[in-house]
């Protein structure tokens, strides 16, 4: 942890930051100041506050998106907001487990275990899920980071990777452990586990869960 996480972290303590940050996160997209401003309730003038202390963060970033009209009094660009790439943690005291979990990866990969690793991790899933059986799926997915949101055809997509840093290493191994940790969630939650697939998404979890069907 630096401090620079924890005073970037610090800046959500705000309630109208932290509303005009869900905004901009949730969208999954870019985000103009007016389109923040109204989801959260606040004038346009501070809501461009907030957001560029967000963006002086490293929480946000900002760019410009071109005017619809062109040419002569179409206007300048307007400043759009989105989730920024970087992480930031924070952990008293300092905690490193990217880094052992990086290197556990590299074993599995240098003694071809994935098999044993995706049962490890959907036995994992069925764990977790057990302990919240009948709980919305969603609702644990959530809890868990995935950031699940209902897309076309009812299917549940999810905007957040919680393995990013691993998957970006070992993208084979960690999106297949990911899809067995998922599958095995869902089974524990009372689901069906073959709700799970592999669907990767720029900017995106790689898993997505089909819609239930109709009964």
């Amino acid at each position: 942890m630096s401090s620079d996480d924890l005073e970037a972290l610090a800046l959500l303590y705000d309630p109208v930051r932290r509303s005009l940050y869900d905004v901009v996160v949730s969208s999954g997209g870019d985000v103009g100041r007016g389109e923040a401003a109204d989801a959260a309730g606040v004038s346009r003038t501070l809501a461009g506050h907030h957001l560029d202390k967000l963006v002086e963060a490293g929480l946000l970033e900002s760019g410009f998106r071109a005017p619809v009209k062109k040419g002569p009094g179409s206007g300048r660009p307007a400043k759009v907001y989105r989730r920024a790439a970087g992480e930031r943690s924070v952990s008293l005291p300092p905690r490193d487990y990217v880094t052992l979990a990086s290197a556990l990866a590299d074993v599995v990969d240098a003694l071809g275990a994935e098999e044993a690793a995706e049962k490890a991790a959907r036995s994992a899933g069925a764990r977790i899920g057990g302990r919240r059986r009948g709980e919305p799926v969603d609702r644990v997915l959530n809890g868990r980071g995935y950031e699940p949101y209902t897309a076309e055809g009812g299917r549940t997509r999810l905007r957040n990777c919680p393995f990013h840093v691993l998957a970006e290493e070992q993208p084979l191994l960690v999106c297949s452990m990911n899809l067995a940790l998922c599958q095995g969630l869902l089974e524990g939650l009372g689901d069906d586990p073959g709700r799970a697939r592999l669907d990767p998404r720029p900017g995106e979890c790689c898993v997505v869960l089909d819609a239930s069907p109709t009964p």
